[in-house]
């Protein structure tokens, strides 16, 4: 909308706005379905501000150009990234700064081919799949591989450069990764810094705010720790942060599924009728049986 689109008769306030958009039921279901991420949260609830702030100058006539929202996100695995992804697309779509708010999650396999002539072909597929909704590309910087000379990646970048550019009011790059890896390729690819706006840093998770993530994982399947279980999972929680390929909420997840699977074999093992509260409840045999409580027994002494 321009300048010369007439004023509203009855301007909605940002607060209204906000909620007869749906951005607001989008934003509490963020709150419900994230654990902690306060910090995140926040900047995405300030962007949210921006866009409800730019679509009421629309609306009463003012000049509005549309702010540039490519992202960046950095953070370790399990951090919420693509999640958070999901919601932003929702958020651009209830207030019209995109078509369809879909989210396209893709890595360099998808975007970069192994021969000459396939990468080019492979990276505007995916852009037009992506047009009206946001391109997310985990991974980032695995674009660029300036080792290789016969590498392809640099091509894929130059054309998401044009296509960030000239298409930003109906396409949105979200760019994830970790964060020094993200620095390092930013400061080898200016043009591709220059483009982004809004850089967003996901904490990991702390002790209590994965054992708040289990709980909320095994209610929404209908599983529960017993009293002794509970405190065993917070023993494995903190001795699995320790080692090594820790994904945060996913980790919590794939941990959750282990456990599900010894409590079934436990339960097999006595071919009995089971009442409901044995179908539902996890015990702490279930989760001792673990490698990772095994990992971390110190070495028998000889003699012992």
């Amino acid at each position: 909308m321009d300048a010369s689109t007439p004023p509203s008769s009855t301007p909605e306030t940002p607060r209204a706005l906000l909620e007869s958009s749906g951005v607001k039921t989008v934003l509490d279901q963020l709150d419900a379905e994230l654990v902690g991420l306060v910090p995140v949260k926040s900047r995405i609830r300030d962007i949210a501000a921006l866009l409800v702030i730019d679509k009421l100058r629309q609306d009463m006539g003012l000049q509005a150009q549309p702010p540039s929202l490519h992202m960046c996100f950095t953070g370790n695995p399990g951090t919420g990234k693509t999640t958070v992804a999901m919601r932003m697309a929702e958020v651009l779509k209830q207030l019209g700064y995109v078509r369809k708010g879909h989210l396209v999650a893709v890595t360099r396999d998808d975007l970069v081919g192994q021969f000459i002539g396939h990468t080019a072909p492979k990276t505007k597929e995916v852009i037009k799949k992506a047009m009206g909704g946001v391109l997310f590309i985990d991974e980032a910087y695995y674009l660029y591989r300036p080792d290789n000379e016969r590498d392809y990646g640099q091509e894929s970048i130059e054309i998401l450069l044009q296509v960030m550019e000239n298409h930003r009011d109906d396409l949105v790059v979200i760019l994830a990764g970790y964060k020094d890896r993200m620095d390092t390729f930013f400061g080898s690819n200016p043009g591709m810094a220059s483009r982004i706006a809004h850089h967003i840093d996901f904490p990991d998770y702390s002790e209590a705010e994965l054992m708040q993530i289990a709980r909320l994982m095994l209610e929404k399947l209908n599983y529960r720790f017993d009293a002794d279980a509970e405190p065993v999972f917070g023993r494995y929680i903190g001795l699995r942060r320790q080692q090594p390929h820790f994904a945060n909420a996913r980790s919590i997840r794939n941990a959750l599924d282990r456990i599900r699977l010894r409590h079934a074999t436990r339960l097999f093992a006595h071919d009995t009728s089971l009442t409901r509260d044995q179908l539902c409840t996890l015990q702490a045999e279930d989760i001792l049986a673990s490698r990772v409580f095994a990992a971390a027994a110190p070495p028998a002494t000889a003699g012992n």
